[in-house]
């Protein structure tokens, strides 16, 4: 089954625009309550806590996908080309054990979020955890893509300190 990667991410993209507007709406409705009408939303801090750890988590993942997050490649753009290769190659089995202690992690934390609920709405407090399952499973899927195109040597592979890899795009749009 192939999926479009870039309709998947116009759909990240859109929900982490409704969580940032449920957020500032209930935030900012909740302060004007408070302080004009000295009463308040009891769910509001609830909600806007739910839809942060969603937001962060969905541009964790749009990060990684454009390659936005912090890097410093003085080091890397120095070295010779098949050196970096190996580099990127050791940085990305590093990355691939670091997201699956972040899966099993997250995993676990979703179990026991299964059974203990919030103070006020009474949602399993699941819901907050698998924002770090879906990310951890989402930049498994996109590091261990990138790896396989450097290992295949193919010309869309992101090695750091290549001249523009941090601006090039993404290859190819669609994912399998």
């Amino acid at each position: 089954m192939k999926v479009p990667v870039p309709r998947l991410e116009r759909v990240v993209e859109w929900l982490m625009a409704l969580a940032l507007t449920v957020m500032v709406a209930l935030v900012f409705g909740n302060v004007v309550l408070r302080y004009v009408f000295n009463s308040g939303i009891a769910a509001a801090e609830e909600i806007s806590r739910l839809m942060f750890v969603w937001l962060i988590f969905l541009g964790a993942i749009l990060g990684l996908r454009h390659h936005a997050h912090l890097g410093v490649e003085l080091v890397q753009a120095r070295i010779p080309r098949k050196l970096r290769v190996a580099c990127a190659v050791v940085s990305h089995l590093l990355m691939l054990y670091a997201l699956s202690l972040f899966l099993y992690g997250s995993w676990t934390q979703t179990l026991i979020g299964m059974s203990t609920y919030s103070t006020v709405l009474r949602y399993p407090t699941a819901f907050m955890a698998s924002a770090g399952l879906l990310c951890a499973a989402s930049m498994i899927v996109i590091v261990a893509a990138n790896l396989l195109r450097i290992l295949r040597g193919s010309p869309d592979a992101m090695v750091p300190g290549d001249a523009g890899a941090a601006s090039q795009p993404e290859a190819p749009g669609v994912m399998e």
